[in-house]
């Protein structure tokens, strides 16, 4: 257990003072950024998805 400990002790020592953690602007535009890329890549797959249904329901239609 005294392991574990001392362990818990030197995570939280580094996390406090040997991390550098990032601005919060820069969180904002990374998180902006994540935002539009996944806004653009589900219109895509959205549109991709349309298109395979409407040539599926025009092929089976076309029997």
């Amino acid at each position: 257990m005294d392991k574990f400990i001392s362990f818990l002790k030197a995570s939280w020592e580094e996390v406090q003072h040997n991390v550098t953690w990032p601005k919060f602007s820069d969180l904002q535009s990374s998180s902006t950024l994540v935002l539009v890329a996944s806004l653009i890549f589900a219109l895509l797959v959205g549109l991709i998805d349309l298109v395979f249904e409407n040539g599926l329901n025009a092929f089976y239609q076309s029997f």
